[in-house]
């Protein structure tokens, strides 16, 4: 089970003596299955990495550019300088970055530019509510999924992570039955192994007990509730006892 904390335009030096009490369960928990990885801003990645060698957590990045060699990029790093830091896992196709203008096929860029940089992707797909109200959610995960992952034959470092956009930060959830439908559908795309699936979208101490019955979900990709160790905490409690 996955409990991946998405930091965003979050924390400093100082936060990182915050997570003392996450490591400490870390080490305490008993769960080999569980899995936490933390995705800092890229000025934490080097320190925080530092800070959890000796630990099972790991570390990822919240994005990437779609080059692979070094250019005249002002202010973008790419996928084998994250690596180079301290980074495990990247980030890639989140709702707040295609808003920004990310397509599908520089996010297929970008994907492949991180495996070949030796990265596991966390691939972010999901529909407005606009889409949603229109009965268009299936065609939109279909498309972004074909053209994220176009001529990607390894998929073996691919993890989905669905994320309606009319959810995140809202604190507005989808049922039960629409959740397993929209993770059934997305398995459905793959024919041969399934990819782990994560749910992401305003989850919190609140509904993780929820979530929680979903049982083809493989974890979370939290944002907000992330950043308080304490609530963090709760919600891999809640979701794993």
């Amino acid at each position: 089970m996955y409990f991946v904390a998405n930091w965003k335009m979050f924390g400093d030096l100082r936060t990182l003596n915050s997570l003392d009490k996450v490591i400490k369960f870390s080490k305490t928990n008993k769960k080999n299955k569980l899995k936490i990885v933390y995705c800092p801003p890229n000025t934490l990645i080097r320190p925080l990495s530092k800070r959890l060698k000796k630990t099972k957590i790991e570390v990822g990045a919240q994005n990437c550019h779609h080059s692979y060699d070094y250019g005249a990029y002002t202010g973008q790093v790419n996928s084998k300088m994250l690596k180079n830091v301290g980074a495990k896992y990247v980030i890639l196709g989140h709702s707040e970055n295609r808003q920004l203008g990310e397509t599908d096929n520089l996010i297929n860029l970008k994907i492949k530019n991180a495996i070949k940089s030796g990265l596991k992707i966390i691939f972010c797909i999901g529909e407005t509510l606009k889409e949603r109200r229109d009965k268009k959610t299936n065609q939109v995960l279909k498309r972004q999924i074909e053209k994220g992952l176009k001529s990607i034959k390894n998929k073996s470092k691919i993890i989905i992570a669905y994320e309606p956009v009319w959810s995140i930060g809202t604190g507005v959830i989808p049922k039960e039955k629409s959740l397993i439908q929209t993770i059934s559908f997305i398995k459905s795309r793959f024919i041969k192994k399934y990819p782990k699936i994560l749910y992401g979208g305003s989850v919190n101490t609140n509904n993780s007990h929820k979530l929680k019955k979903i049982r083809n979900i493989d974890g979370f990709l939290i944002g907000g509730a992330s950043h308080n160790p304490k609530k963090f905490i709760d919600i891999i409690q809640k979701t794993i006892n």
